[in-house]
């Protein structure tokens, strides 16, 4: 199936030594928030057979999607915190990055582009049910926005690649977190909007 790596910003904001501004702090919580509300909004009453449907053999099922956005989260969180910032400090780059920002937002929920999801976020079935997959990924985001909410990490002066983005500090990639379940929750809506969608 077809996948694109995501993430996310809002606006340029003064960058403070030690960690982020108080409103790119307000901006990632606020998108956080929303894009769980969606998730949840887009899989909220599905009967098992919609939850399973697959318009073709080679598409991602809703059960799918929603296993990729939870297991997503784990492992891009982690990998700010275990692999971002641990990356040598490049604060004369911070300028240049954070021009970046609303790019790299727009290109998240841009569905035309589709790229080849990693083997490790590959869905294999990991959660019986719907339910099972929504407590996941609700357990996950806490933890997200709870790092969102306290962390003094130096997020603007630490970057590492991304395949698609190219390079982005750790800000960013939080911030993939967030703009990563909105563009699965858009493919969510693309298999619910399928005329062979069951009614129930």
């Amino acid at each position: 199936m077809k996948h694109a790596a995501v993430v996310l910003i809002l606006t340029a904001a003064p960058i403070l030594a030690g960690g982020i501004s108080d409103s790119e702090r307000a901006s990632l919580i606020d998108h956080l928030n929303k894009t769980k509300a969606k998730f949840h909004a887009a899989v909220a009453g599905l009967s098992e057979a919609q939850y399973n449907f697959k318009a073709a053999p080679e598409r991602w099922s809703i059960a799918e999607c929603a296993e990729h956005i939870a297991v997503s989260e784990d492992m891009i969180r982690s990998l700010v915190t275990d692999r971002v910032l641990k990356t040598p400090a490049s604060p004369d780059n911070i300028a240049v990055r954070v021009k970046n920002d609303a790019m790299i937002l727009t290109g998240l929920t841009d569905r035309s582009q589709k790229f080849k999801a990693p083997e490790m976020l590959q869905p294999t079935r990991r959660f019986a049910t719907l339910q099972e997959a929504v407590a996941h990924f609700g357990k996950s985001r806490q933890q997200t926005l709870d790092y969102a909410k306290t962390s003094t990490d130096d997020l603007r002066s630490h970057a590492a690649p991304h395949p698609v983005f190219k390079e982005m500090d750790g800000y960013q990639w939080l911030l993939l977190l967030s703009g990563h379940s909105e563009r699965h929750t858009l493919q969510i809506l693309e298999v619910k909007a399928e005329p062979t969608f069951p009614k129930q």
